[in-house]
């Protein structure tokens, strides 16, 4: 008889673990379920379409119809899971027609992380808003064009925070950044930072560091910050951070970790071996140093659903750990980054060493060579690579990918100068920056 696989939620993780298990297994009964409208759709494209970059929104957006036809599953959307009796292995789900249970041989969990939105004191709900989904990203929209306001504030400097304020100050918005901390985007470190905050700043973004939000008045037009100041805005977006959706894993017993996501195996297993959990709503291994991390990006869960559907098809190809590599473009600069920040690793007490290097990106002579600025951290005893930094207006991606693969495959910093990387002078130089940082960092190492 036919496997019952059902799958919890959608997007990266859940649509992906579809269309894996329908490769290996033509036979299995499939079943997704999602409460919201949408099973599958780009979160990584929801800044660009609200600031016109994506013009169709469609182009964002897989239709359920088109997943259950494509996998041969049945899918079904705003429909809520709201139980597992693990015992009998049944799901309770409830849609439109009322409560209704369905049994499962195996069970999938991708329920996603939600946005933070703290309930401040005077907050006007239809001008403060959140982006993590589609109707998120819809109710900004909406917003926009319908009252036509003039200014906006963005509580919050990571992925988000900088992906909004290029997108909406491109809607002709005067754009207000708050962020709490010293420095924008915490992944990385002050000095790499530094370029971003000048270079928002001189796109005519207004910058409050180290300022928190207290409350709002006047009908929410009027943020009033931690210091005492008041900052006018006729419409805020806060970009706080997310929380992992663990709710009904907790309420089923499954195991939740120090970091607050799902605790998996390296087969994506919860502590029932019949339910699996990926994405944002868990907490995997970090590739260095094996401690624990809750990192929401794409790529990740996408190998997570590969890893996922292999076990529950007999193959045993374990998840090998999370290195939180990523890239975002604010105006005219990439910034990349993967593997630990000095935060974590000073949180670790693990001793390390850091270089810098600044370069053009490609030879100096051929036109338009820009700056690109790299980060290395790094032990100080044997030269493994245990995080790296990037933040430029060209070559960005191509030196993170080298680093990312770098740090992956335990190559040292000293063996970055044996690198051979693809030169001509549109591209890059006969040293690369990378190689050069890889001499820097080596002459640190003892002899």
């Amino acid at each position: 008889m036919a496997r019952k696989i059902m799958i919890v939620g959608g997007v990266a993780g859940g649509a992906n673990v579809a269309a894996q298990l329908r490769h290996d297994d033509s036979e299995a009964e499939i079943t997704l379920f999602d409460k919201g409208e949408h099973i599958a759709f780009s979160t990584c494209g929801m800044p660009y379409y609200i600031g016109d970059v994506v013009e169709e929104r469609d182009h964002l957006l897989v239709s359920p119809d088109k997943i259950a036809q494509k996998y041969n599953s049945h899918v079904y959307t705003q429909t809520e899971v709201t139980a597992i009796d693990r015992t009998n292995k049944l799901l309770t789900y409830r849609d439109a027609s009322g409560t209704q249970q369905t049994a499962y041989d195996k069970l999938v969990l991708t329920p996603g992380a939600s946005a933070v939105k703290p309930d401040f004191a005077g907050m006007n709900e239809e001008r403060v808003f959140t982006l993590h989904t589609i109707s998120d990203m819809d109710a900004i929209k909406d917003y926009v064009d319908t009252y036509k306001p003039q200014s906006c504030a963005i509580v919050g400097a990571g992925f988000v925070g900088m992906e909004m304020v290029e997108n909406i100050q491109a809607l002709g918005l005067d754009c207000t950044l708050i962020n709490h901390s010293r420095h924008v985007m915490k992944l990385v470190e002050s000095d790499m930072a530094s370029d971003i905050e000048d270079h928002i700043q001189e796109k005519g973004v207004r910058l409050l560091l180290n300022e928190g939000l207290a409350s709002f008045s006047d009908d929410g037009t009027t943020l009033n910050l931690e210091s005492g100041k008041p900052i006018q805005a006729d419409m805020t977006i806060l970009a706080v951070g997310i929380k992992p959706n663990t709710e009904l894993a907790e309420a089923s017993g499954l195991t939740t970790g120090e970091t607050g996501g799902i605790h998996v195996n390296s087969y994506m297993q919860t502590n029932d071996p019949d339910i699996y959990a990926l994405g944002d709503a868990v907490e995997t291994p970090d590739v260095v140093t094996g401690k624990p991390r809750h990192v929401a990006l794409a790529g990740p869960a996408h190998r997570q659903a590969a890893i996922a559907a292999s076990h529950i098809n007999g193959r045993r190809e374990p998840y090998k750990g999370i290195q939180g590599t990523a890239i975002f473009k604010v105006f005219d600069l990439s910034v990349g980054t993967t593997g630990l920040n000095k935060a974590a690793l000073d949180d670790l007490g693990i001793n390390y060493q850091e270089v810098t290097h600044e370069s053009r990106a490609h030879a100096a002579y051929y036109p338009g060579a820009e700056k690109v600025r790299l980060k290395l951290l790094f032990d100080a005893k044997d030269g493994r690579l245990y995080g790296a930094q990037a933040v430029g207006k060209e070559g960005v991606d191509k030196r993170l990918a080298v680093l990312a693969t770098a740090l992956k495959a335990n190559l040292p910093v000293h063996e970055l100068p044996d690198l051979e990387l693809g030169y001509a002078p549109p591209y890059s130089s006969p040293k690369d920056p990378v190689n050069v940082i890889g001499y820097k960092a080596a002459s640190k190492l003892p002899e």
